[in-house]
């Protein structure tokens, strides 16, 4: 059963998230230089995030630890004719323990993290689907994006 994360959370958080980026590979997701002082700073970010009104952090419990997360954020966006409110949606650091994977985990944090976006009138919501996890956001209602994405590093 999925549940709201709490202060307490925020180590196996932190740990969850280091599998998304090991999942993730490469030098852009997980740069030789890096260290170890982002999961200090993820940590303090995590804690402010938790208390934001604008962020859900979801989380399903394992036997030791957590199983599963996913954080669903809300930004004030300019509306327009095509986001009427402009208030967009984004879900990312959505990623399951190895061990608890295939039982579903990832579909009840999506829904919840869905159900919240539209008690709150979000006109979209985006996120960045791996390759495993593509069926399920596009069983759940996801196409591609009407954006050309870009990214820029300074």
């Amino acid at each position: 059963m999925a549940r709201t994360a709490t202060v307490h959370d925020i180590p196996e958080l932190v740990r969850l998230r280091s599998l998304l980026f090991d999942d993730l590979g490469g030098d852009f997701f997980k740069p030789p230089n890096a260290g170890d002082d982002w999961r200090e700073a993820l940590a303090r970010v995590l804690e402010h995030k938790l208390a934001d009104p604008d962020c859900r952090i979801l989380v399903v419990d394992g036997d030791t630890g957590l199983a599963a997360c996913g954080v669903g954020v809300i930004e004030q966006w300019l509306p327009g004719p095509h986001l009427a409110n402009g208030r967009i949606g984004h879900v990312f650091g959505m990623v399951t323990d190895p061990a608890y994977r295939r039982r579903g985990h990832a579909r009840e944090i999506m829904l919840g993290l869905l159900d919240w976006f539209r008690e709150r009138e979000v006109a979209r919501v985006d996120l960045t689907a791996s390759r495993e996890a593509e069926a399920l956001y596009r069983e759940l209602g996801f196409s591609e994006h009407p954006d050309p994405l870009l990214c820029w590093k300074p």
